[in-house]
């Protein structure tokens, strides 16, 4: 059986994990202090601690938060959100790419355009920000948060007629893509990471 480390930023991503990767040996570490101090800024002790968390793990890890991801990377991890930029470039642009979180957009945007260089095609990315409705992901409610991601996706999409794709820039969003009304492809980061692990394993 594949072995695999997780670590994530909120307790929510566990169940979604062991669903998509049933037949996984699956570890999970919760860290939602990691996030909380990213916030304020990503320091040197916070740097270290998920660093050293990672290089301990056994076998392979990935990272499912989108704000730690470029420091988890350089620790030896999978970012979860590489897989799914790099199916958004394979479609091209424009990118429509939504974030419920302002310290995921610097990070986001880069990972996308890493992934649009990496193909020899100049990015066109469309940022969508909907840091407002971040604390209902927070408050617990779930199904709140991805209906009104999908409501403010839905409504952009057709003032943007010429998107080609849509990037759900964290993990926590996934859920909107159910919701989402439209023809144009919706991507989400946990079963297309899960999908490209499990291939690669």
């Amino acid at each position: 059986m594949t072995a695999l480390t997780l670590f994530h930023t909120a307790d929510v991503h566990v169940a979604t994990f062991d669903r998509l990767a049933p037949k996984t040996d699956l570890t999970h570490v919760v860290r939602p202090d990691w996030l909380e101090r990213a916030q304020g800024g990503m320091d040197t002790d916070l740097r270290q601690e998920i660093t050293q968390a990672i290089k301990a793990a056994p076998g392979a890890s990935l990272c499912t938060c989108t704000t730690i991801g470029a420091v988890a990377e350089e620790a030896g991890a999978t970012r979860i959100d590489w897989p799914m930029m790099q199916k958004a470039a394979e479609i091209g642009g424009p990118v429509m790419l939504a974030y419920c979180l302002e310290t995921t957009l610097a990070p986001s945007t880069a990972l996308l355009e890493r992934a649009f260089l990496d193909q020899g095609i100049s990015p066109e990315i469309r940022s969508l920000p909907l840091t407002g409705l971040w604390h209902h992901f927070a408050d617990g409610e779930s199904d709140r948060f991805h209906r009104q991601i999908a409501e403010w996706i839905t409504t952009s999409l057709t003032l943007v007629s010429d998107t080609k794709c849509v990037v759900l820039a964290q993990a926590s969003m996934a859920g909107a893509a159910q919701y989402i009304d439209s023809d144009v492809p919706v991507l989400a980061s946990p079963e297309i990471a899960a999908r490209a692990l499990l291939a690669n394993a």
